[in-house]
């Protein structure tokens, strides 16, 4: 006779009802704003496929079509200071919804353009709204994230670039032809006025308004980010106690001894994830195939396998950041971004473009893609919000997105004359040694942030001595 089944003391949990669930705002937030990041991702990628008929419909010299190029990191680099003041003085929201604007803005006057003069200025406005979006959807999603989720919702901004890129090689491909770098450029309005109207309904970030002593709106809106039963009241009396002991910090607190390894950190990370050549590969991978032998089409569709795997290794880096940690993604992945790219320089030394050559190349040029997108390019963009006090996050966050887009600007310029100068070996042996460079960064600067709130990751910045004994403490035997 089967037995009834009793509940005592030591069987509570059998009924205890699932944990729940997020509430949807807080994905339509990271969702809705992460639309920069496919933006961003379009409106970088889309110029190499544009750029074929684009040359010829203006009759661009060699030295045009650089300066068309390079004019949207030149414009990231001035839009991501300025979002930086901007975005501490009027908030998060206002400056991605006019972010939005910008991007529209740009890729209509992008399209339209009827001289040379008109489609570089296009493309600096372009530039202004990827530098504001890369400095400030970030910081918008990690302040109004969990500790618990808040990577993986955080890495949806890289995933949406890269998303972004492959569109734009898909749409690059199936538009190729007179004047279709037009549509090219004009479709990015689409996904823009998404992205303006989108965020209209979305909430202000909770850690802005505490610091503009908007305390009542910043409790209602964590009510409505946070799982029911949520401890609300300590949240908010954690980030005013941060708040208040930094109050009238800014540019100036920058200067500041206990600030400066976070921002070591932040630059850092940023300096590397270009550094290391990602982007080298990204914007002259179809001159690396044509270098190895591969025909024309190939070298055309190079593009979408870039793209593909920018994709894959964004999901990767999705689903693996809040299950490994920051810091371990990245010393697990680099040494195997690191060995990638001198594979690709040693396959180079053959001659005669064999087909084992030919797959040699072009394995590990997907390789390193992969690796180096689910590891530097998974948190580029996330360790440096998480790191960097809120007093200071505004300007901090500015700086470490110019570096990002200084040293892509540097790579962009100088990758083709290094490889003229140096050859392709000796050019990729240097990104190889940048991956070890950077490996070694990582293990000696940079912290685990994974499952800890913005603030206790501020309170081990000023008392690292408390942080290190609680993190052994929180160490598994």
């Amino acid at each position: 006779m089967e037995r009834p089944h009793v509940k005592t003391a030591a069987s509570p949990q059998t009924d205890a009802p699932p944990p729940a669930r997020q509430p949807p705002l807080l994905y339509a937030v990271a969702a809705i704003s992460a639309l920069g990041g496919l933006l961003f991702g379009y409106d970088t990628g889309i110029i190499s496929s544009a750029l074929l008929d684009l040359g010829r419909d203006l009759q661009l010299s060699s030295r045009a079509q650089e300066i068309v190029v390079s004019a949207i990191l030149v414009g990231a680099m001035v839009g991501a200071p300025v979002s930086g003041t901007l975005v501490a003085r009027h908030g998060r929201k206002p400056v991605v919804t006019g972010v939005a604007v910008l991007f529209a803005v740009g890729a209509v006057a992008a399209a339209v353009a009827p001289g040379t003069g008109t489609l570089i200025g296009a493309r600096f406005v372009l530039g202004l709204a990827v530098g504001a979006a890369s400095n400030t959807v970030p910081v918008y999603i990690a302040e109004t994230a969990p500790a618990a989720i808040r990577g993986r919702l955080m890495v949806l901004f890289q995933l949406m670039v890269a998303i972004g890129q492959l569109i734009s090689y898909l749409v690059g491909y199936a538009l190729a032809g007179p004047d279709g770098w037009r549509w090219m450029f004009a479709l990015a309005a689409v996904p823009a006025a998404v992205l303006a109207v989108g965020m209209i309904p979305l909430p202000e970030s909770p850690r802005w308004l505490v610091g503009q002593g908007r305390t009542e709106e910043a409790a209602a809106v964590l009510k409505k980010l946070r799982r029911p039963g949520s401890d609300i009241g300590e949240e908010i009396a954690d980030i005013k106690a941060v708040r208040t002991r930094e109050r009238g910090a800014g540019w100036r607190a920058l200067r500041g001894s206990w600030v400066r390894p976070a921002l070591v950190v932040a630059l850092g990370i940023a300096a590397f994830s270009q550094l290391t050549g990602i982007n080298a590969m990204v914007y002259y991978a179809p001159k690396l195939l044509t270098d190895a032998g591969f025909g024309d089409s190939t070298a055309l569709l190079t593009g979408v396998g870039i793209g593909v795997m920018l994709v894959l290794a964004g999901i990767a880096g999705t689903l693996l950041v809040d299950r490994t940690g920051r810091r371990r993604l990245l010393l697990w992945l680099l040494p195997g971004s690191g060995l990638a790219m001198a594979v690709l320089a040693l396959a180079f030394l053959g001659t005669g473009g064999s087909e084992a050559q030919k797959w040699t190349v072009i394995l590990s040029l997907f390789a390193y893609i992969f690796l180096n997108g689910a590891s530097m390019q998974a948190v580029v963009w996330l360790i440096g919000p998480e790191v960097l006090p809120l007093a200071v996050r505004g300007p901090a966050m500015s700086l470490a997105t110019t570096a990002v887009w200084g040293f892509d600007l540097v790579i962009a310029m100088t990758a083709l004359t290094a490889v003229d100068t140096f050859g392709r070996t000796a050019t990729f042996l240097v990104y190889a040694l940048m991956n070890a460079a950077c490996w070694l960064f990582v293990l000696r600067r940079v912290p685990e942030t994974r499952g800890r709130t913005l603030e206790e990751i501020e309170q081990a910045l000023r008392h690292p001595s408390a942080a290190k004994s609680a993190a052994k403490e929180r160490t598994p035997a």
